[in-house]
């Protein structure tokens, strides 16, 4: 029998100082160029991240944005419809300490040009409002009801049962610009707590430590404790993801996991992007250690058609049954939580009546 022992081989970075220089390095300058929007989507996450936990960021770190910062008026004029990651990575390089006030003098020109009036999601309108309150800029003072508007969605917790990943990271990010990333009181009512502990379900249910992780620090912002099933779940996957540092790397990779992971990580007391960390161009992929049960629980649901029940006590037998013993595992360890029974109703759709047999003539809807 042949033991085969694993090497990393990538050099570990051990100081905070280090590490956070060289993740900042390799996103502004080794994985991808300043003229593809996806590098914008990147820096403007990780920056985001560091200034909303207050971690302290050395400015030799900060340098590897130096030149971004030196010419962000010139790319803010001619891609204004990029404004708002290149306002959240000016206003979070200068929170962070780069020395500069460019961010005030970027957000009125903003306000000037109306470029939150062209937004068309309320959700948007939301991000540019909190990013322009930063320096005491409001781009839409007569919309008093936007605040209101996103309440009402995050309200109706029935949204929230069914798998909607583009309304679930909604969701969180609401609440993200609610509490101002942590910093005041979103002061949800009980459905968007409600909202936010059904999307979680769906998210364990699917093994998605990306949103579920969200979803914890969302619950987090509201002052809610988020389940300890999903958080020891969160910290084993963020200590199972692989850093591999490749030049040549695919960039078809799990960074976005990875850092709002460490995210979660790092507001539950511990050090922020203590990983495997090395200068140069990195890749981010996470754990393959996953049986995610969603899947099987919607298409043993769907197959049943009528005979199915929202009543979760009748229908644990049925998906014992149905679903692979690793799946039922991850199932009735979620079953645990105290409002199981309510999303599960929800999920199983009893209460959604056929279109045929609501009287809707489909034909009509042409």
């Amino acid at each position: 029998m042949t033991n085969v022992i694993q090497l990393n081989l990538t050099p570990r970075l051990t100081s905070q100082e280090a590490r956070l220089g060289a993740l900042l390095a390799s996103f502004a300058q080794d994985r991808r160029t300043g003229d593809d929007v996806f590098w914008l989507k990147e820096n403007a996450e990780v920056l985001n991240i560091l200034e909303s936990t207050g971690t302290q960021v050395s400015p030799n770190a900060l340098s590897a944005h130096q030149g971004f910062y030196n010419a962000v008026e010139r790319r803010l004029s001619f891609f204004p419809q990029y404004y708002r990651f290149l306002l959240s990575i000016t206003l979070d390089l200068e929170d962070l300490g780069m020395p500069g006030d460019k961010g005030a003098q970027l957000v009125d020109w903003a306000v000037a040009q109306g470029l939150a009036q062209a937004e068309l999601s309320d959700l948007q309108r939301m991000e540019a409002r909190r990013l322009m309150a930063r320096r005491n800029r409001d781009p839409l003072p007569d919309d008093s009801g936007l605040n209101d508007r996103v309440r009402a969605f995050i309200n109706r917790s029935e949204t929230f049962t069914l798998p909607n990943k583009k309304a679930a990271y909604e969701l969180t990010h609401a609440v993200f610009y609610l509490s101002a990333y942590g910093r005041c009181d979103p002061l949800l009512d009980a459905g968007a707590r409600t909202s936010l502990h059904y999307a979680g379900l769906l998210a364990y249910l699917d093994q998605n430590a990306d949103l579920l992780a969200e979803i914890c620090i969302a619950l987090d912002f509201a002052g809610e404790p988020a389940p300890a099933l999903w958080t020891n779940w969160l910290a084993r996957e963020t200590h199972l993801y692989v850093v591999t540092r490749d030049d040549h790397a695919s960039l078809n990779d799990d960074y976005h996991e990875f850092l709002v992971c460490h995210w979660h990580q790092a507001l539950r007391g511990g050090p922020i992007f203590n990983a495997a960390i090395a200068p140069g161009r990195m890749r981010f992929d996470r754990s393959e250690l996953r049986a995610a049960p969603l899947r099987e629980m919607s298409e043993c649901l769907f197959a049943m058609q009528e005979a199915r029940s929202g009543d979760w006590s009748r229908m644990r037998g049925v998906m014992q049954d149905q679903l692979t013993p690793e799946a039922m595992r991850i199932v009735a360890s979620a079953a645990e939580d105290a409002q199981f029974e309510a999303f599960f109703h929800g999920f199983a759709r009893v209460d959604l009546a056929p279109a045929s047999a609501a009287g809707i003539r489909l034909g009509a809807l042409a």
